[in-house]
């Protein structure tokens, strides 16, 4: 069996495993109990990294780890790993299928292409392990909890950059958003909601008032709004004008 098929068969079996009488003992501590508390899953390449990792969460009240038995219910899944490879690809590929939980990442060394394989498996949080102290743990684990994301400042800005450069190379010369509208259905709602008429409408984009109605109730069929005034409520509170 090669290094990197034990690997993927350590993670994909030791997500978490069933707490000894310390981690027990831990669970206990006053005033814990288990309301509020963000229930979390420790998947690790190794016995020495899951091993860290419980002893950073498993005396925090806020925080409830979960046997191995019970992983796949946790509200919150951390991964923790030396470097993003094919084995922590496939783990990652597997969480993103269970819509239970949110998807961390804590890893020792991330590669600049890591970020687009990052982004295709669903991974909501990313934490260098040199900076994985007790408090970024806790905060990845809230935040993530609460819907939230969290990235290093460094790849925050490369994750713009690159959206910046999809929206700009793929999306804008096919006529596309990163939103739910295109740019002409964009376009339409914006004058929708600036008051003009479907005339009016037709004369600014130079489509015929037929387009104009047949686009408004595309949208509106799609989205399952009831009118134009809805229309704009919704693309107004997604931000998508």
């Amino acid at each position: 069996m090669t290094t990197a098929e034990t690997k993927s068969r350590a993670m994909e079996r030791g997500q978490y495993r069933r707490p000894d009488a310390a981690q027990r003992a831990a669970r206990t501590v006053p005033g814990a109990g288990t309301g509020g508390r963000v229930t979390v899953a420790v998947y690790a390449e190794d016995l020495i990294l899951q091993t860290g990792m419980i002893h950073q969460l498993r005396m925090r009240p806020e925080i409830e780890l979960i046997p191995e038995a019970e992983a796949d219910k946790a509200q919150v899944s951390l991964v923790v790993v030396d470097m993003v490879d094919e084995p922590t690809v496939q783990l990652l590929h597997r969480l993103q299928r269970n819509t239970s939980t949110r998807t961390g990442l804590v890893v020792g060394f991330f590669e600049s292409g890591a970020l687009q394989t990052m982004i295709e498996c669903g991974v909501a949080a990313v934490l260098r392990r040199g900076e994985a102290d007790q408090d970024r743990l806790i905060h990845l684990v809230k935040a993530m909890a609460n819907g939230e994301g969290v990235l290093p400042g460094d790849l925050l800005g490369k994750l713009l950059d690159h959206v910046s450069s999809l929206q700009r190379t793929v999306l804008d010369p096919r006529g596309l958003t990163l939103s739910t509208l295109t740019a002409r259905e964009a376009e339409m709602i914006r004058l929708v909601s600036e008051g003009f008429d479907t005339a009016e409408i037709a004369q600014k984009t130079s489509y015929s008032e037929r387009t104009v109605k047949n686009v408004l109730h595309e949208v509106a069929t799609r989205l399952e709004l009831r009118n134009r005034a809805h229309a704009v409520g919704y693309a107004m509170r997604h931000g998508l004008i």
